[in-house]
């Protein structure tokens, strides 16, 4: 009985280990059937995607700025980098993206950003950097988004967020026809988040590649 009980509470163990898996890349693109996945899903390693006729799917890797377009009946296994896809056709390409911004919390961002809070001139040095001058905010619940540009005066946005946001977790610039500046210092406020960030001076507005532009603030 007593091995029984151990086998058991292992078994438990592995379970909680498996669901505390950290996501490795988000679903940016979903189209015809497509089964474990949904559109703007974070997906973990192990994950199985069944792909369907006609069915295709983006998945955009936070770490390695990786992103593979799959598409055409087959299985697809989520890898940390990349995935293991069975049958399908794959287009594997790298894209312009900051990796650390998987790894931003809310106390890194905070500190960051107090020197702002204190009326320091010199702005901070940003965290990260974004190639898309729409960013994608991850941000969920409601609350007031706030922007403010630092390396210059006089730029400043508050947007309400609440119900306005993509599967009630991404609001995205580019649906709404909004860009910052290429080459401008931005800090980004969300309830107890901060962060500051650079838009690459090459980067466009629009829907570009979604890891390029996403800023995680939850």
């Amino acid at each position: 009985m007593r091995a029984i009980l151990i086998a058991v509470t292992g078994l438990i163990g592995l379970t909680g280990a498996a669901v505390a898996e950290p996501p490795v890349a988000l679903v940016e693109e979903l189209q015809g059937k497509v089964t474990g996945a949904e559109y703007m899903d974070y997906v973990t390693p192990g994950q199985v995607i069944k792909i369907g006729p006609g069915g295709s799917i983006v998945l955009s890797y936070l770490k390695s700025c990786r992103r593979q377009t799959i598409s055409g009946i087959g299985t697809v296994i989520v890898g940390s980098d990349e995935s293991k896809v069975h049958l399908a056709d794959v287009k594997d390409e790298t894209v312009d993206c900051d990796a650390s911004n998987a790894h931003a919390t809310v106390r890194e961002t905070s500190e960051a950003a107090a020197t702002v809070v204190r009326g320091i001139a010199a702005p901070p040095a940003p965290q990260l950097t974004l190639y898309g001058a729409s960013p994608i905010f991850e941000a969920t619940g409601r609350g007031t988004l706030m922007l403010e540009r630092l390396d210059e005066a006089g730029e400043r946005q508050k947007i309400e967020i609440g119900g306005n946001q993509i599967k009630g977790r991404f609001f995205d610039f580019a649906r709404t026809n909004r860009a910052l500046v290429p080459g401008g210092t931005y800090v980004a406020r969300f309830k107890e988040s901060r962060i500051v960030f650079r838009i690459d001076p090459q980067s466009k507005p629009g829907a570009t590649p979604l890891l390029g532009r996403l800023l995680q603030m939850d």
